[in-house]
């Protein structure tokens, strides 16, 4: 059975990286599904309530670290809901290049994965 995923990101510098791991998950070997929860409104009235909705559907949340996910303020408010809602969860990064930034409000001991097949597997299938 696919667990079902939400992905958190920075829509304003990562929007490529959410797609290619959108892809990624129509494998047919994926053990994971996402459905489009990302809200395309600006971030206003009760925006925070519905992306808690989004998560608390979901079975696990995967954070894509790109390089100024530490000024991604959707970031800090969607991992501040994962946490409160107990939602497992882990951080990968984006890009290449190996430079990225942590969300602020990460745990100290948070670590950061390098993004392949492999490890996103092993990550959502160890998730509980």
């Amino acid at each position: 059975m696919k667990k079902r995923a939400f992905i958190s990101f920075d829509f304003d510098h990562d929007e490529d990286l959410r797609n290619l791991l959108v892809g990624q998950a129509k494998n047919p070997d994926s053990p994971f599904e996402i459905s489009d929860w990302s809200l395309k409104e600006p971030l206003s009235g009760g925006w925070k309530d519905k992306v808690r909705e989004r998560i608390k559907k979901t079975e696990i949340v995967i954070i894509i670290c790109g390089h100024s996910t530490n000024s991604a303020s959707g970031v800090e408010v969607e991992l501040a809901i994962t946490k409160e809602e107990k939602i497992p969860y882990f951080l990968i990064c984006g890009r290449s290049d190996d430079k990225f930034t942590k969300p602020k409000s990460v745990d100290l001991n948070d670590k950061v994965y390098r993004w392949t097949w492999e490890n996103l597997k092993n990550l959502i299938n160890g998730a509980r």
